[in-house]
């Protein structure tokens, strides 16, 4: 199983996005240079996209002028949904990550980046030129990867097509998302086990929401499917704001550390300064 180095990755901007009530920006700055003293290996922090459809991440180039890495080796990413926010993002030399959704659903793609298919595609390509040009990393998230609400047609074989195309182009890191927690234990382990076996080269993540009563069973399912890379948030809080699913939230960050933790796997997280971070949390999205 391809588990061994595991790699937790912390994202307050899916916790924040759909907030109405705006976040004051020294309040995020505060809570991130917080979270980048935690140990994480990536923070999916902010987003170059319309800052009328997501206004509370408007303020992104400031949260960026604000940060403090202070020998931190957290990587830090942002998601970008066209190739206006990427050539913005580029610019900013403290961005280690470009993020892109592309949807296994064209309908979903349609409502989270007014894009086909299609479009998506020459979309990619072109982010993943920009980052090579600057030696920056991206990663594209599957959005819907496990079936969608939608009607969409879905199948496996339409997921591995659609990661295989992103290999080719040198994607770094593909994440399987389960968007607005659909997927039961037993899905998250077929589709992920059979992705990683069929590309082994690959560098597979798993982005996931859901209940909080089944959080556990659907990590251990691709834990034992031989992911090492998860997505989380503190709190559980989040959730896409164009899925209709808002308040299906992602995967409590603590529990992940928990979890790892009890399973005698190395998290590398500084545990005194997560349950800070946990608090602050709290406070910031209760």
């Amino acid at each position: 199983m391809r588990n061994s180095g595991l790699q937790l990755i912390e994202c307050p901007r899916d916790s924040m996005q759909g907030l109405v009530s705006l976040i004051p920006t020294s309040q995020k700055i505060d809570y991130f240079n917080a979270l980048l003293q935690v140990g994480f290996h990536t923070l999916d922090f902010g987003s170059f996209v319309s800052k009328k459809a997501v206004p509370q991440m408007a303020d992104t180039p400031e949260v960026i002028n604000g940060i403090i890495r202070g020998g931190s080796a957290t990587k830090l990413l942002v998601i970008v949904a066209g190739i206006s926010g990427a050539t913005d993002a580029i610019n900013h030399h403290a961005i280690d990550v470009l993020g892109y959704p592309f949807s296994v659903s064209p309908t979903f793609q349609l409502k989270n980046t007014r894009q086909t298919l299609a479009e998506s595609f020459d979309t990619v390509k072109q982010i993943m030129d920009l980052c090579e040009s600057v030696h920056k990393e991206m990663v594209v998230y599957l959005s819907m990867a496990f079936d969608n609400p939608y009607g969409d047609h879905y199948s496996h074989k339409k997921v591995l097509e659609l990661i295989e195309w992103q290999l080719k182009l040198g994607v770094d890191v593909i994440a399987l998302a389960d968007t607005v927690g659909l997927a039961s234990p037993k899905q998250v382990y077929e589709l992920t086990s059979l992705a990683i076996k069929t590309f082994p080269e690959a560098h597979l993540g798993l982005h996931l929401h859901g209940e909080k009563s089944n959080w556990e069973e659907k990590v251990r399912a691709g834990f034992e499917a031989g992911c090492n890379r998860f997505d989380g948030a503190l709190g559980g809080f989040g959730g896409c704001p164009f899925t209709g699913s808002e308040r299906v939230g992602n995967l409590d960050t603590f529990n992940l550390f928990n979890w790892f933790s009890q399973q005698k796997v190395e998290t590398h997280l500084d545990s005194s300064q997560l349950i800070k971070c946990a608090k602050i949390a709290q406070q910031l999205f209760s």
